[in-house]
């Protein structure tokens, strides 16, 4: 393989998803896995092969990877039949059609809010249409359980079967509804929801490999799907983690690093940023500077980046370069305040590459900066020890080229959202 000492398990990466995607709901972080939990105990019920219950629990865990924002995580977990549930649907469809690895769930996820009375007038597999319904069905069941768990699940859990039998034959396949009921008279099951055993029991799930290792392109392409959930958490931020990872992969290119090393450098440029997804909506697009309060707030996002990628076997050093962007070789910075000699070259490219491309980006509360404003900033930070002076040194005389890849006037095709959705409108799964 390409890749040498590189390689990802598809299953690890999934989970990835999984984590980055739960954090959009800030104080609810569990209903993916939830919703595997509660698809797998069904699929057991129903006799599904133990292939198609992996498949259903992963289904689950990445079914929202089309959620970005708080507002469209409330809207789906307050409202039983949310008038737009299909947007994310639609995009979490875009997101996967393409990448081989997941592609065979991406038609479920298009369907995953689809009554099963309107799904009998679609043309898709009955597999694919079984796989979607009984993640909508799971997913309601979470949605009327979430405020129950912890306190008073196993008294509330009459009321949540007989709302979901009133859906049965509407909303949801009889047969699903049917297992639903059987499976819900255990005690033991509603309590494996609560946050403390669905974590151990999706951490005992992670442990059984896929033994589909991605290739560097895959794992690029995968990093590109997981940078497009954060970018759109805010409009400000739009092409953010694409741009610094094209700038880092640029600059250490230029550097003389290996074009092994730069292609690393660009995934962890593209993941870089995947705590953000657990910051708060309105401090992200604040249009003024923040308050002590709120930077404490954003301060904690490299470290949520850490904690998503460091479980990935396999990604090693990269999860590294990533989540120490706003590391200072002068111990200022955060979150871990390594010594300057734990701070790679990559690592540094990578910070060096997030502040210049951050600068002369459009932000709520300015506009982005010219490339002579943005290099004097990146000067004087580099003079006060934040960042490296032989990698500013290098973009100063570079600073056409990085300007124009920083500022997205010049592109590469490989990191581009467009390959993700094309322009034509409308599509759906034929």
């Amino acid at each position: 393989m390409a890749h040498g000492d590189l390689t990802i398990d598809l299953r690890q990466m999934i989970l990835a998803i999984e984590t980055a995607v739960s954090f959009v709901g800030m104080n609810d972080v569990n209903h993916g896995k939830r919703v595997g939990y509660i698809a797998s105990q069904l699929g057991y019920q129903l006799g599904f092969s133990d292939e198609d219950i992996q498949f259903v629990f992963d289904l689950g865990l990445i079914h929202d990877c089309g959620v970005s924002t708080e507002q469209m995580h409330s809207n789906l977990v307050n409202h039983f039949d949310w008038t737009d549930a299909n947007i994310h649907c639609e995009i979490g469809w875009n997101l996967l059609k393409n990448f081989a690895p997941l592609a065979a769930f991406a038609t479920p996820i298009y369907y995953h809010h689809t009554p099963w009375r309107q799904l009998m007038d679609t043309n898709i597999s009955r597999r694919d249409g079984r796989m979607a319904n009984l993640i909508f069905l799971s997913d309601r069941i979470d949605v009327m359980a979430a405020s129950h768990y912890e306190k008073d699940i196993l008294l509330a859990r009459e009321e949540i079967s007989r709302s979901i039998n009133t859906y049965g034959g509407s909303y949801f396949d009889m047969d699903l509804v049917d297992a639903f009921n059987t499976v819900e008279k255990s005690e033991a099951f509603w309590i494996s929801l609560e946050d403390r055993h669905v974590s151990r029991y999706v951490w005992n799930m992670g442990q059984v490999e896929s033994n589909s290792p991605l290739t560097l392109d895959q794992l690029r392409q995968l990093s590109l799907i997981m940078s497009y959930i954060v970018d759109q958490k805010s409009p400000f931020t739009a092409e953010h983690s694409v741009l610094v990872a094209s700038l880092a992969a640029y600059i250490g290119r230029t550097f003389g690093l290996s074009e092994r090393q730069c292609e690393k450098i660009e995934i962890a440029g593209l993941l870089h940023d995947l705590g953000k997804l657990h910051t708060p909506d309105n401090i992200l697009a604040k249009p003024a500077p923040l308050t002590a309060v709120e930077r404490s707030i954003m301060n904690q996002h490299s470290y949520e980046t850490y904690e998503i990628l460091r479980h990935i076997k396999g990604l090693g050093e990269v999860a590294e370069w990533a989540a120490y962007h706003h590391e200072g070789l002068n111990g200022v910075g955060y979150p871990f305040h390594p010594a300057a000699t734990q701070l790679s070259t990559e690592a540094r490219i990578i910070a060096v590459a997030d502040v210049f491309q951050a600068l002369v980006q459009d932000r709520p509360y300015r506009q982005g900066m010219s490339q002579e404003e943005a290099l004097g900033i990146l000067i004087d930070m580099a003079r006060y020890g934040k960042l490296d002076q032989q990698i500013v040194d290098h973009i100063q005389h570079h600073i056409e080229g990085c300007f124009r890849i920083a500022s997205g006037q010049e592109r590469d095709e490989r990191l581009s959202y467009k390959e993700l959705f094309p322009a034509k409108t409308g599509q759906r799964p034929s």
